[in-house]
């Protein structure tokens, strides 16, 4: 495959923000004895590494010796020193390119589409001047890092994209200036009636502007994924409120803190480090890790995780994991590494380059020596003419629009769908899908707990029931308290205000209502109470099987009922599902809620598979498994407990509803965060993957019925040796297809 160097593949993984930049320094890691790994022993600062080849490890930014790619910190950094300079180069040198590159284009190909104003205003010879004068900086100053990269490729024999266009590039830019300046050494043949010989100046310009393009999309890219890894990282707590031997408390930087330190946690801050309650009570928002919405009851000898948000109780918890030991640090890795070691659709490309570039300069030199032995006078020009041909006719014009053009309408459809499309490779990818995991709360379900279901026992009343549960429970912060009161103002209750108000961690609540003794809770608060709740145990198990949290209400020590809330699964998702299933995909719900509830949804969803009471690393670790299994997985999610899982999946596919870091983690975002988005995204990329393999095809029999016209074959057959001027005319024509079938994909409609 051809495709525009690293441009549309938004190659995952976090970007150098050392103030440092790669390509306008021309900085390429140098190679000694085919060792790529050129980090000294005892070198303690960051080192760099390519995305596509791990073996090339270097102590400080440069390209790649192997693909000419910019090579990214090994680490993950907080710092954050202003935009990263390679893309602020390339963006300029892009700009200017374009801004060149334009009226190069409205001169060169204008009369071809009958718009000669501007030739017949400077005259032929004229206009030729003034292109070598717009075109000499696109080439020479906006294109110069492919051709430090080109000459690195040669110099190390590693062929690659940079290669073919440095050639091509090269060849069209020097033959053209000679045309202009020299055009009588020329044959005859190649001259037109005023003695002009065609230019290549416009195809050279439109090559390098197309490819600055690409790497500023692929750098962009990259950038976001940066911002993600730095948005993970500055969840976590700056500083911890350490409590010293002597008693006092001392505010440190959370890079100071020690293991064993006695840590306090006041209400509402974040969990600095990972540890274990010593003292106090309270309820911790776990839903960075579980993400589940559901705070966790936290009492002394349970554990806590750093960045998780304390309730309204005060914790003391000592440190058990710091630094990179912790579980935010190692989210944070599991990103960077899942995203780093993606292999991007260049490397197909590369693949192809290597071989084809060798084959172009041998048809070139070949064609060089048979012109120069048995061509017409003057054999040697012709011999010239005839190798610079083939080298500007292989340089990939069609072919760097192929994917990029499929790409930008395929992204412009996809958004009004409401599909989000962060990159070339997640398209691909997503049309090899076989499997799909997806997150149970906020993905299949709403994410947010509603009421469902009051229950009341013989000789109580459903409202006066409910009445009495929610007064009680304005007085908590707990979700599943939101829940209830949320149901009550739904359904026209009115509140009394609940007195001597008490929670008891992990079971419930009690209070007095109206001069009355009310408690809400669990099945363990109605144990503690003394009370028999009977036939209504079965009932209650029923309803959890449903995936539902059941609550008993007491009155006066008496049940009057229970109360039932649950996630509710979202509208979509049963028809997404079928859909799903209909498309070949097997699908898995990983969640971290409890077997019996994820059992519950599954069934009733028609889930092939489930996977409950799963962490973050279990999430990564199964599609790990999976991949091992040579399954293609895509996964979906919208928090920051999936990011890992996202990250290390073939495709992510991030809910917009979800966090941010989920959504840079991922591939694919959908915007209304339903599954029937995934199924969108599915027709979307086999649609798009069949236009990028059709101008592939269009531009590769460009590309190999015209290296043989150029070196001549059909001269001795039908006297036909093409000229410049029909050769860039061609290449025209050529790209010409390649958009108005790329243009195809904006009719789609899912």
């Amino acid at each position: 495959m051809f495709l525009v160097p690293e441009g549309d593949v938004g190659q995952q993984g976090h970007h150098d923000h050392s103030g440092h930049a790669h390509a306008h320094g021309a900085a390429t890691v140098g190679v000694k004895n085919g060792d790529y790994d050129t980090v000294p022993e005892g070198f303690n600062g960051t080192v760099y590494t390519c995305p596509m080849h791990a073996q090339v490890r270097h102590p400080g930014p440069g390209s790649c010796p192997i693909c000419g790619m910019g090579l990214e910190p090994e680490t993950v950094s907080l710092e954050d020193d202003g935009p990263n300079p390679e893309l602020v180069d390339f963006t300029r040198r892009f700009w200017a390119g374009a801004v060149l590159t334009i009226p190069v284009l409205v001169l060169a190909m204008g009369p071809f589409v009958g718009f000669t104003y501007f030739m017949e205003l400077l005259g032929k010879r004229t206009s030729l001047w003034f292109e070598l004068a717009l075109a000499t900086p696109v080439i020479l100053w906006s294109g110069w890092p492919f051709f430090v990269r080109g000459y690195q490729s040669f110099r190390t024999m590693n062929l690659n994209m940079f290669s073919l266009i440095s050639m091509g590039v090269g060849a069209a830019y020097i033959f053209s200036i000679i045309a202009v300046i020299a055009p009588q050494i020329f044959p005859a043949g190649f001259r037109d009636e005023n003695g002009n010989v065609g230019v290549y100046f416009e195809a050279a310009a439109v090559i390098v502007t197309l490819v600055l393009l690409g790497q500023v999309m692929e750098l962009r890219a990259r950038e976001g994924t940066g911002k993600a890894i730095r948005a993970l990282l500055d969840m976590a707590a700056k500083t911890a409120l350490v409590i010293r031997p002597d008693g006092t408390e001392e505010e440190i930087e959370l890079d100071q803190v020690q293991l064993g330190d006695h840590i306090r946690v006041r209400p509402g801050d974040k969990v600095p480090v990972d540890g274990v309650v010593v003292e106090g009570r309270s309820s911790v928002d776990e839903s960075m890790i579980s993400g589940e919405p559901v705070p966790v009851e936290k009492v002394a000898g349970e554990p806590v995780t750093g960045a998780t948000i304390n309730g309204t109780g005060s914790l003391v918890i000592e440190a058990t994991r710091i630094g990179a030991d912790t579980m935010l640090s190692q989210i944070v890795q599991m990103v960077a590494n899942a995203q780093r070691s993606r292999a991007p659709i260049q490397k197909y490309a590369d693949q192809v380059a290597g071989m084809f570039v060798p084959a172009v300069i041998a048809v070139a030199i070949v064609s060089f020596i048979v012109w120069s032995i048995w061509g017409p006078d003057p054999a040697m020009a012709y011999g010239l003419v005839s190798a610079v041909a083939v080298l500007i006719i292989a340089c990939p014009c069609a072919l760097g629009l192929a994917t990029p053009m499929s790409i930008m309408t395929a992204t412009g459809t996809g958004a009004q769908m409401g599909v989000l499309i962060k990159n070339a490779e997640a398209l691909e990818r997503f049309e090899k899908i076989d499997t799909l995991i997806v997150d149970k709360t906020g993905t299949l379900t709403e994410g947010k707990p509603k009421l469902v279901a009051v229950l009341p026992e013989e000789g109580h009343d459903e409202a006066e029931v409910l009445r009495l549960a929610a007064s009680l429970e304005r007085g908590s912060e707990h979700p599943l308290a939101e829940a209830i009161v949320r149901g009550a103002e739904e359904r026209g209750v009115d509140f009394t205000k609940a007195e001597d108000f008490e929670a008891v961690t992990g079971k419930g609540v009690k209070g007095r209502v109206d001069g009355k003794s009310v408690a809400l809770g669990n099945a363990a608060l109605i144990h503690d109470m003394g009370l028999d709740s009977g036939a209504l145990v079965d009932t209650a198990n029923a309803r959890r099987d449903e995936g539902e949290t059941v609550m008993f209400i007491v009155l006066d020590g008496t049940i009057a009922g229970l109360v039932s809330v649950a996630d509710p699964v979202k509208e979509t998702t049963p028809a997404a599902l079928k859909a799903l299933h209909e498309q070949g995909f097997r699908i898995i719900m990983a969640t971290g809620d409890n077997e019996r509830t994820a059992q519950a949804v599954a069934s009733r969803l028609g889930i092939d598979e489930i996977r409950a009471d799963v962490l973050p690393e279990d999430k990564a670790r199964i599609i790990r498994e999976l991949q091992k299994q040579s399954r293609k997985v895509a996964m979906a999610g919208d928090g920051v407990n999936d990011a890992p899982a996202l990250a290390q999946a073939d495709v992510g596919i991030a809910m917009g509803t979800g966090a941010d870091v989920a959504i840079e983690s991922a591939g694919f975002t959908l915007v209304k965060g339903n599954l029937d988005g995934i199924v969108r995204a599915r027709k979307l990329s086999h649609a798009t993957m069949r236009n990028i393999r059709q101008n592939l095809f269009f531009a590769l029999i460009y590309n190999a019925s015209g290296v043989p016209i150029a070196a001549g074959v059909l001269y001795p057959f039908f006297g036909i040796l093409i000229g410049p001027i029909f050769a860039a005319f061609a290449m025209s024509a050529s790209s010409l297809s390649v958009v108005l079938n790329s243009l195809r994909l904006r009719r789609l409609k899912f």
